[in-house]
């Protein structure tokens, strides 16, 4: 079985040292070397280090403050959720179809977001996302364990794997990072212009992120786009 190292799996804010455990085993199991998490609680986290089979994982896994941070190189975000909650725009599909369309094809680093097991992600985690994805289930029962979710996703990921291959764009797509910055830039020029106001200030610049996201920026669209809008904000703030 081949590895996938570019394919980070991202755990934010993760409190069950049980879950923790289980969700790094289905690394080692399907080939999947970098875990990545967001503010895990401490304790639950040291617990964790004692599962079987899954020591190495836990032990090379790195730590972030945020999710911008866990996901800045990668150029695909993809996060996991039943899909309840629409208040931004980002398009969710089955978790099958977006393996499939979206994460084989794609010419880059991945990243794949799993919530907390009480909470999920949050709306400021999902505007980081390019996509979201839902297992099928019931329901009466949504909610699914946090290492079943890893689990069954990674599956899905490797099940593919002798798939006949989609052709993947030669063009480099832009870093999560690259596209924050075009967003940052953006949010700047409009809260100069008087365009945001509070308090809808934090709404409207997580609709913003996800605006740039879905524009599938390259990397020298980002370079360019941002290079522009600093010679706007520098333009508007030296009008006389």
């Amino acid at each position: 079985m081949s590895t996938h190292p570019d394919i980070r799996v991202v755990l934010v804010e993760p409190r069950n040292p049980l879950n923790i455990g289980a969700a790094a085993r289905a690394l080692s199991n399907f080939g999947f070397p970098e875990l990545r998490l967001v503010n895990p609680y401490r304790v639950a986290l040291e617990e964790a280090k004692s599962a079987v089979g899954a020591e190495a994982i836990l032990t090379a896994a790195k730590e972030f403050a945020t999710v911008a941070d866990a996901v800045a190189d990668c150029s695909l975000v993809a996060g996991t959720t039943s899909g309840s909650r629409r208040e931004l725009a980002i398009p969710h599909e089955r978790l099958e179809r977006v393996v499939a369309e979206t994460i084989h094809p794609h010419n880059g680093p991945v990243a794949i977001l799993f919530g907390s097991e009480k909470f999920g992600l949050s709306n400021d985690d999902l505007s980081h996302c390019h996509i979201t994805m839902g297992i099928p289930s019931r329901v009466e029962h949504r909610s699914i364990n946090l290492g079943q979710a890893v689990a069954v996703t990674l599956y899905e990921i490797i099940r593919l794997d002798t798939a006949p291959s989609i052709a993947k764009d030669p063009k480099k797509p832009a870093l999560a990072a690259e596209v924050d910055r075009v967003g940052t830039l953006m949010a700047e020029a409009s809260m100069e212009s008087g365009l945001f106001h509070e308090p809808t200030t934090e709404s409207s610049i997580l609709k913003l992120r996800q605006v740039v996201r879905r524009m599938g920026l390259t990397s020298a669209d980002a370079l360019y786009l941002a290079g522009m809008l600093r010679q706007i904000l520098w333009k508007i703030r030296n009008l006389p």
